[in-house]
């Protein structure tokens, strides 16, 4: 299966996910934007000169988004809009269309009386768009919230979320960080993508593991070079490759030239989300986000990996470059998700496209009864050429949930 295409967006939105990462303290504004931005490579040259001259991408990409004040969620920057003109980078699904949160609600609705519980917790909540609609639309369903916490520690993130859902008072809440229990629903929608990963290189048929060195040291480099250098900040980052005993999680045919990613924070991450909720006794959790199963993540033919940035609704493949001024993210491996809950104690609910969930959870007739243009914005969150087939959905809960409506046709569990 050939990769993704990176060449920029020929339409007028490029989807993308809100990050979490629990670091960010603080936040700037639009004002200050340009300022901050400029001091990020400084912190990372610092960083790289602390490692000895050389940081694993994982910790880089760590920084450029996540860097108090100055990584890419970490300031005030527009990230989240339908037209690049609003000054932003990508479209998620609530804000292309309210009828993502109608029509999850009623998966939400039935995990959460399935459980007994009455909380939903989000992770990585972006814009706020996704919770306002959910709260509404749990609300009209007969399923109204005793608490809808939000974990997302970027200060300018925060803000926005903090305006935009003011009028539902002490029903929403803010954490900082994990509490020792969870009960509920847990949702992350786009959020494994935004975590940091590790760039894998198999070069000459031997495996390296992929990270940043400052050009001044390269001279000095005993390793493998990646042939490109990016200008950024009058400092230039270039990739250096160091052998590593990591390797892929399936083997991968072929000894020619290769790329790719692995996931250790996203897996651990959802292995505490599990752990938590067992621990809490009664939950349900759902992940969705783009990506593969393992075999096709790790195609032979996907020599290049899944890595690209996003900008002004454009992609590219040049992270280093620009560093906090544009989003970076990675496929989701879902077949390692999927066995991170799984591992800690979690039953595994489904999983399925993006179209086939929602579509399961009743979108189409909320559609039907939509006008035009709502019909024609919800279109590209079913549609396999737009969103429905690249995004996926991965259920979990404690055990005795009953059979998930939103995988009760076409789950592809068997293709893990």
């Amino acid at each position: 299966m050939a990769r993704p295409s990176r060449r920029p967006a020929p339409v007028t939105s490029t989807v993308r996910g809100a990050g979490v990462a629990f670091t960010d303290n603080g936040a700037v504004t639009n004002d200050d934007q340009t300022s901050v931005t400029s001091a990020l490579p400084a912190l990372i040259a610092r960083e790289i000169a602390q490692a000895g001259g050389w940081l694993p991408f994982d910790r880089f990409m760590h920084l450029a988004l996540y860097a108090p004040q100055l990584g890419y969620y970490a300031h005030g920057s527009a990230k989240f809009g339908a037209l690049p003109s609003s000054g932003s980078d990508f479209v998620t699904a609530p804000e292309l269309s309210p009828l993502f949160a109608c029509a999850l609600a009623v998966q939400v609705a039935e995990s959460l009386a399935a459980t007994g519980t009455d909380e939903v917790w989000e992770f990585g909540a972006g814009s706020g768009a996704l919770a306002a609609e959910l709260i509404a639309a749990l609300d009209a369903l007969g399923q109204p919230l005793a608490r809808y916490t939000i974990v997302d520690v970027s200060g300018a993130l925060r803000a926005r979320q903090q305006a935009r859902l003011a009028a539902h008072g002490s029903r929403v809440a803010w954490a900082d960080e994990l509490p020792a229990t969870l009960r509920g629903v847990v949702l992350g929608n786009e959020v494994l993508d935004a975590m940091p990963v590790k760039l894998l290189a198999r070069v000459g048929g031997e495996w390296h593991e992929r990270g940043v060195i400052l050009e001044a040291n390269q001279a000095a480099a005993p390793a493998p070079q990646a042939p490109a250098a990016i200008e950024s900040e009058a400092r230039a980052f270039v990739w250096q490759d160091r052998p590593t005993a990591l390797r892929p999680p399936v083997e991968i045919d072929g000894n020619g030239d290769y790329v790719t990613e692995v996931h250790p924070q996203a897996h651990a991450f959802v292995a505490t989300v599990a752990a938590l909720l067992q621990r809490g006794g009664a939950g349900a959790a759902y992940f969705i986000d783009y990506g593969f199963p393992e075999a096709e993540y790790y195609h032979p033919q996907r020599t290049t990996g899944t890595l690209v940035c996003h900008r002004a609704h454009r992609m590219d493949d040049a992270p280093l470059a620009d560093v906090g001024d544009k989003d970076i993210t990675a496929h989701v491996n879902f077949t390692g998700v999927a066995l991170a809950g799984q591992d800690a104690g979690l039953d595994l609910l489904g999983y399925t496209s993006q179209g086939r969930f929602l579509l399961n959870c009743g979108i189409a007739a909320l559609m039907e009864a939509s006008d035009l243009p709502t019909r024609a914005t919800a279109m590209k969150l079913v549609a396999e050429h737009e969103m429905g087939e690249l995004f996926k959905v991965i259920g979990f809960a404690t055990p005795g949930h009953p059979p998930a409506r939103g995988f009760a046709a076409g789950d592809r569990l068997h293709r893990l």
